[in-house]
This record gives C-alpha cells, structure tokens and sequence, in this order.
C-alpha cells in the first residue's frame, strides 16, 4: 500500500459487464486512487454488453503476480461469464479472501457476489446481487436485500448496472484515502 495514494485492485477475466468495470474504475481514478487490473489472463480481457462482444482491456497484474498487501481495496464487477469462470479459480479465490482476513474494503457488483459465494465469506453477511443471484446467496448463508447498495462491514454490494451512480459514489467513498491536511 502505497501511503500516499490509495491503489484498487479490479479483479476480472474475459466476460465481465463493461459499465461495471468503466463505471467505477473511472470513478476510483477520479477521486485519486490508482486502479490496476488483475486477471488470471496476461495481457488483455474482453468485456461485453450484456450478450455483445464489448471492448478489450490491459491487464496489469496476473492474478499469481498479484498480492493483496499491496492494495487498499478490490472490486468485483459481474457480467455473467466474469465471476462463473473466476469462481473456480483458486488463485482468484485466495486472493478474494485476503482481503477479508485483513479487513479490507471489497466491492461487489451484480454477478460479482457469485465469487464471495465460492470465497466462502458470505455467511452471516447482508449484501445485494443481481435478482438471479438472489437464492444462491442465500443458500450460501448470506441476508440479501433487495437495495441499490448494501454495505456490511467493509463489504459494498449493488445490484446491476443501473444502480452504478450510486455504487460508484460509495466505493469512492470508503475506498479512496483522503490527504492529509498539510500542518504550517
């Protein structure tokens, strides 16, 4: 972690709704926060609109180069195809998991919460999910509630892209560092 400069991680792989990754990157970026992309993919990722083929993205970071330690916060957008494939990914779910044995601020949007299902860090827990996501949620222990954004802990869900404007103002909320104030 940088002192200065808060730095997110976005976890992804090919798949992932496009708004959901844009939307909040572009938000972290503005507030100050370096944003890097990590993937279990080496160069680029593919997002989609919906069903339609989106545009391509540098990777950053694979997710074997990546290490928790080294950032503030992480966000998971959905799609359907992004958290189906990183669901079973060990590496991803490691990864995921850090950030809740060090408290650290994760964000997750509409298909994202599938991830933390697989993570195993859902029970007990009140988050939102895309509506289909719902039952498995809730199998997996978790108190879903039918909300814009939910925050438990340090764990900000939403529920699809429609929702991002206030996603977004909350990630950037809890998740970027603010300067210090300069003493004379």
């Amino acid at each position: 972690m940088s002192q200065n400069q808060t730095t997110i991680a976005i976890l992804v792989t090919d798949g992932f709704e496009q708004c959901e990754f844009v939307d909040p990157k572009q938000a972290l970026e503005e507030a100050g926060a370096k944003v890097l992309v990590v993937s279990p993919k080496d160069s680029q990722v593919q997002g989609v609109h919906h069903a339609e083929a989106g545009d391509k993205f540098g990777v950053d970071l694979t997710i074997e180069q990546a290490m928790e330690m080294d950032f503030d916060a992480l966000v998971l957008p959905g799609g359907v195809m992004n958290p189906d494939a990183l669901r079973v990914n060990e590496q991803a779910l490691t990864f995921v998991k850090q950030f809740f044995t060090h408290e650290r601020p994760v964000a997750a949007i509409c298909h994202g919460p599938q991830i933390l299902i697989n993570a195993e860090v859902v029970k007990g827990r009140k988050l939102t999910s895309f509506q289909s996501v719902r039952k498995d949620l809730e199998n997996a222990g978790a108190n879903w509630v039918d909300q814009a954004v939910v925050v438990d802990g340090q764990l900000i869900t939403s529920r699809n892209p429609k929702d991002l404007p206030e996603f977004c103002e909350k990630i950037v909320a809890t998740m970027v560092k603010q300067p210090s104030p300069q003493v004379a």
